[in-house]
């Protein structure tokens, strides 16, 4: 039979491979010429060279994470990381942040100023225009500008200009003042010496974001520059921050001051203060100090205490914020469980050797910064530390303070030790009460580390909240109510259960540690007895890839787990995607017909100003409660099996999550005509 794809008969198939092996290159060059006659759209005219800012426009999620609120103030970041560098180094002392009334922000220092003369390997460019126009291009390639600093690859300051529909430069070097202006990164103005100028240094810069880049109506929050702007007065001592914003900038019931002088002579240690006002303390003393010179390579700055709430550490690397962690947090772990593991061995405590890292630090408060020369982060937003040495630094200068510390307060040390036993005793006898009647008496069941587990013992009433996300679920752990909510986070997209094998299945994590969590089996093995919660709620953002996960989650369930479904336990939270403030009122919608409504309803002739949240990680803990955790003010959705026509939804489910991608294809191709106007 000829084959479809031929335009010409087949020789014989031995004088086809004879012509092959006597000269394949001739074969291939054929192929070649046939490839691209029936390709010729696909040229060099197809390959594009991005210059200059070019690619950080096209692609700003590579640079700032994304494009949304949390991007957007992520500018904000890399500007005032370059003054706080300066700060540091102890070439400044004071930094102002002003927002204005037409949404400029400037960040002003007393620093060195930017270098405003020729650059030597850009002809004809002063070094401003080099910083501000390319990307790594920046003095922190020069060990000799800056012992340690926070930004690495001389990408920020050019990628708040890419990003900016305004930007100007001023700088006070020398005794003149300099300045020039840009918009999307291209220069609007050669630098201009506006003058001799005797009061005042240092770099100022104003900007405004780009809407093309983040949206119509884009713009920033007093709120959150403010708490930013204070943590970096908490990072380093040395520094004051100056803050103003206009009043027309500010939301009333939001408490944020026009001005304020930000400065912390005690660091880290008034920062962890602060943050735990009145809660009840374990020891009445702050394990809190510093090693090393300030800002220097290996200098470390720590403050921990214990308290009656669930724990957490905010950590930084050369004032860059780590909410991810890494290594520098690893250090803080080992040294805080060596050292109280030492002490109650010296000190003749019966299991002290039984202590782990999830003991101490469970409520344990901490906040730790360290400064390094060239750390290694994972990505470009260093979310996360990666250097290796950090741990050693930190572990040794934290383990020595430690030691000390509980030499020199043996009742508070022995206080410390007694709680810490608890939470062992806790972890411990949680092991014993989640024991299930598998196939023997003695096996446990094992929950997963990630797991904020409530801390009442019986099912009835208790909530387990699966969430995307570490950010997520440091949200909702403190939005919880400890006694009858759990939080499970999950890292991205689960596995698809629908299209997956048994063994992938089985191998995947994830999975493992939800029906760890769950405790109730799976499929034949289910047992609704054993379930440890009454509601299993999933918790995920209000958009596209929220939905997903939900759906993935879903389909799990549905698979493994169906007659947790058919007993009324599955439900999906319903977070609000819109935040509307008008007058001292605020309301929150859900979607955007829901947001109509109460414009109309609610806001009927007012000024409203509305902001969209991009995920359950933006939310403030106070919000993620009222609105999606609160019984008493939430909207669950429950999950159900139309029982009835079950065979249709097997088949439904079989067809969108199953192996079979042409009746995904065709359930697409029959329902594109109700997909217009969609808002990507």
């Amino acid at each position: 039979m000829a084959d479809l794809f031929d335009t010409e008969p087949k020789a014989p198939a031995t004088k086809s491979r004879k012509k092959s092996e006597a000269n394949p290159i001739a074969v291939t060059e054929e192929k070649l010429k046939a490839s691209t006659a029936a390709s010729d759209n696909y040229g060099a005219d197809s390959i594009r060279v991005l210059e200059g800012l070019e690619p950080v426009r096209m692609r700003p999620g590579m640079y700032i994470g994304g494009t949304d609120e949390k991007a957007l103030h992520h500018l904000f970041a890399e500007v005032i990381d370059n003054s706080m560098d300066e700060a540091v180094a102890g070439h400044a002392n004071w930094i102002e942040v002003s927002l204005s009334e037409d949404g400029k922000l400037t960040v002003e220092d007393n620093g060195r100023g930017i270098p405003v003369d020729l650059h030597p390997q850009v002809p004809g460019k002063s070094t401003l225009e080099v910083i501000m126009t390319k990307l790594h291009a920046g003095g922190k390639f020069n060990s000799g500008a800056y012992e340690t600093s926070g930004g690495l690859h001389g990408v920020g300051i050019s990628v708040v200009n890419a990003l900016s529909d305004s930007l100007e430069v001023e700088v006070a070097r020398n005794r003149q003042l300099y300045r020039q202006t840009f918009s999307r990164g291209l220069p609007q103005t050669d630098l201009i010496h506006v003058g001799p100028i005797n009061n005042r240094r240092g770099t100022r810069v104003t900007f405004h974001p780009d809407e093309i880049i983040f949206g119509r109506g884009a713009k920033f929050d007093p709120g959150r520059l403010f708490r930013m702007a204070r943590s970096k007065a908490y990072l380093f001592g040395g520094v004051e921050i100056r803050w103003s914003c206009d009043p027309s900038r500010l939301d009333p019931s939001a408490s944020i001051p026009e001005e304020a002088v930000l400065h912390f002579p005690g660091g880290l240690q008034d920062y962890l203060e602060e943050a735990l006002g009145k809660e009840h303390r374990v020891v009445k003393t702050t394990f809190a100090g510093k090693s090393g010179a300030a800002g220097k390579h290996g200098s470390v700055e720590f403050a921990v205490s214990w308290y009656g709430g669930d724990g957490y550490v905010n950590s930084y690397c050369n004032t860059i914020p780590t909410p991810e962690g890494g290594t520098h947090e690893a250090g803080l772990r080992n040294a805080l469980t060596k050292g109280l593991r030492a002490f109650g061995e010296r000190t003749n405590v019966k299991r002290a050797n039984q202590i782990t890292a999830d003991d101490v630090m469970v409520s344990a408060a901490g906040m730790l910064a360290v400064y390094i020369r060239e750390p290694e982060f994972v990505g470009q937003t260093k979310d996360k530390l990666a250097t290796t040495e950090a741990q050693r630094i930190v572990e040794k200068a934290i383990g020595d303070a430690f030691e000390h510390y509980l030499h020199d307060n043996p009742a508070q040390a022995s206080a410390l030790l007694g709680w810490v036993i608890e939470r062992l005793d806790e972890r411990l006898n949680r092991r014993k009460e989640k024991e299930v009647n598998r196939k023997t008496a003695v096996k446990k069941l094992r929950l997963p580390g990630k797991l904020a587990d409530c801390s009442q013992s019986g099912a009835a009433g208790a909530e387990l909240f699966i969430v995307e996300g570490d950010s997520a679920g440091g949200s909702a752990k403190q939005a919880r109510n400890r006694v009858n909510q759990a939080i499970l986070p999950l890292r991205g997209k689960i596995l698809n259960v629908g299209s997956a094998s048994r063994d992938k299945l089985q191998a995947n994590q994830q999975i493992a540690d939800l029906i760890q969590a769950l405790g109730c089996g799976t499929r034949s093995k289910y047992h609704d007895d054993d379930l440890r919660y009454e509601r299993i709620i999933i918790m995920t953002d209000a958009d596209v890839d929220g939905a997903h996960i939900a759906s993935l989650l879903i389909t799990f369930f549905y698979q493994e787990m169906p007659k947790l479904i058919q007993g009324g336990h599955l439900y999906l939270a319903v977070p609000p995607l819109y935040r509307l403030t008008a007058g001292g009122k605020t309301l929150y919608a859900r979607d955007d017909a829901h947001r109509e409504q109460l414009m109309k309803k609610e806001f009927k002739g007012k000024k409203v100003e509305i902001g969209r949240f991009k995920g359950l990680g933006e939310m403030m803990a106070e919000q993620l409660k009222e609105t999606t955790m609160d019984p008493k003010k939430r909207t669950l959705l429950k999950v159900m099996i139309d029982n009835e026509d079950a065979e249709g939804t097997r088949e439904t489910v079989e067809n969108l999550m199953g192996t079979k991608a042409e009746s995904r294809f065709r359930f697409i191709q029959e329902r594109a005509a109700f997909a217009e106007n969609i808002d990507i």
